[in-house]
């Protein structure tokens, strides 16, 4: 992990001093579509981790590999030169997984985007294993008057004789209430 602008700063300058290298100093026939994805330098700068991917199969990638490895006492002097540094940072060249990560990814997906729309074809296909709606009475249609089959949907008007007082209540009228005092 880099600890300062300062090492970033020097990581981002031999980023693009070794991917300038590459493309116009050296000429190496055995170096291939190489990339420089990242440089991680330690917190001192005595060391530099160089990260790149190849664009090729393993053969072109190992030829590459061995090409930096011969070109590396030559871009590290050019780096020295290049950043004007007191100590020139040691330089490892390290081929980076993540093109191979992301074609794994990329499987993966594709995979899950295959299960999914089998899933879905399923589903599109099912039905329910009971019935589609279980509360639904059969004998209830959507359009038909609760009242005319039977069900009670509230009180229309409801009377109560409790003795010597009588309460009649009819949900019709917006007053509705009606009290009858018989003594």
């Amino acid at each position: 992990m880099m600890a300062s602008g300062r090492v970033r700063r020097v990581a981002d300058r031999i980023r693009v001093i070794v991917a300038e290298l590459l493309e116009f100093r050296i000429k190496d026939v055995r170096l291939g579509f190489v990339t420089i994805t990242d440089v991680r330098v330690t917190g001192d700068t005595q060391h530099a981790s160089i990260f790149y991917t190849v664009l090729g199969d393993d053969e072109e990638r190992q030829a590459s590999a061995a090409a930096l490895e011969s070109a590396r006492g030559m871009i590290r002097s050019e780096v020295g030169k290049q950043l004007g540094m007191r100590h020139t940072p040691t330089l490892e060249f390290i081929l980076d997984a993540l093109p191979e990560t992301a074609a794994h990814i990329e499987d993966l997906l594709a995979k899950a985007r295959r299960d999914d729309a089998e899933v879905a074809a399923a589903a599109a296909t099912a039905s329910y294993a009971g019935d589609a709606d279980p509360y639904k009475r059969p004998d209830l249609d959507e359009d038909s008057d609760p009242a005319a089959v039977g069900v009670d949907s509230g009180p229309e008007s409801v009377s109560v004789d409790s003795g010597p007082e009588s309460v009649s209540v009819d949900s019709d009228e917006s007053a509705g209430v009606e009290a009858d005092a018989r003594t």
